[in-house]
């Protein structure tokens, strides 16, 4: 067994994730973080994306979150968003037709279109299959 951090998921709605980790890997606004036990003091904020866990014995768990913010202290790792899901509990199919509505609504331009709100639909659209394709991933290993 190697070295573990204590690790909180948090959502505006509840807490999702308490427990030992030995690493968590999460989509920061720079790219990818990895974040293993000693790593250096950091808060950062978070891109839409998954957020994958590898518990204390190897086990994984992945997870959703809208954006928020990571943070690394000596001994807890907290993330922080306003909202975020169980991988396992996310509907494919919704997120697929809130993908195809986005991508329908920046190719009509016209009328009261707000490009920045259709971008930011689709970018998390894009994020939660992002999510469900490596939560597959992790069950095909």
């Amino acid at each position: 067994m190697g070295m573990s951090v204590h690790c909180d998921i948090v959502s505006a709605e509840q807490e999702l994730f308490s427990g030992l980790v030995e690493m968590v890997v999460a989509a920061g606004i720079e790219g990818d973080l990895g974040i293993a036990p000693g790593h250096a003091a950091l808060l950062t904020s978070l891109n839409p994306g998954p957020v994958r866990v590898i518990k204390q014995g190897g086990e994984e768990e992945v997870f959703y979150v809208s954006g928020g913010y990571l943070e690394v202290q000596p001994n807890i790792i907290t993330i922080l968003s306003d909202s975020a899901q169980r991988a396992g509990d996310m509907d494919e199919a919704a997120a697929m037709e809130a993908k195809k509505e986005a991508e329908k609504a920046l190719a009509n331009k016209e009328g009261d279109f707000e490009y920045a709100s259709a971008a930011a639909q689709l970018a998390e659209a894009a994020a939660r299959l992002r999510t469900i394709q490596q939560m597959r991933k992790q069950l095909q290993r």
